[in-house]
């Protein structure tokens, strides 16, 4: 409960850009498929870093590093990256999340209407990687 209040008090983001395009996206998948958010960001979170990570890649190999204990790879800092976001998306896994929209029993061809309706929203999510229609549509599909 404390580590919700403080995440969800803007806390730990004083001073800093925050980005929760994920959450946003996952949003559609709860709406159209009643599922829990947390196991929508399950599936989504994964997409998304897999979809933004090249805009950052030293945050990213940080993540892998840090999070998951995963060896830096100084001569390949990508490789490091997606190493993590592979341990990020095994672990979802071996905790029982679901991590692909079959999972969920989301289907592909909803995709075009959620991102509709995301749009709808109006502009671009996200603060670390501006995120509209197109960059959405992407993101869904990689989490086929």
């Amino acid at each position: 409960m404390w580590a919700g209040m403080v995440a969800h008090n803007d806390v730990i983001g004083v001073g800093r850009e925050q980005d929760w395009a994920s959450h946003d996206i996952e949003h559609e998948l709860s709406s159209w498929y009643d599922c829990a958010h947390g196991a929508g960001l399950a599936v989504i979170t994964p997409a998304w870093m897999k979809y933004v990570y090249r805009h950052d890649i030293g945050r990213f190999a940080q993540f892998a590093v840090r999070v998951w204990g995963c060896e830096m790879n100084f001569t390949d800092p990508e490789a490091t990256a997606l190493e993590g976001i592979e341990r990020f998306e095994h672990f979802l896994k071996e905790i029982g999340m679901p991590t692909n929209f079959s999972g969920l029993g989301a289907k592909e061809e909803d995709i075009p209407d959620m991102v509709k309706h995301l749009g709808e929203r109006g502009g671009s999510i996200g603060g670390f990687v501006k995120i509209g229609p197109n960059e959405a549509t992407k993101i869904f599909r990689l989490a086929l």
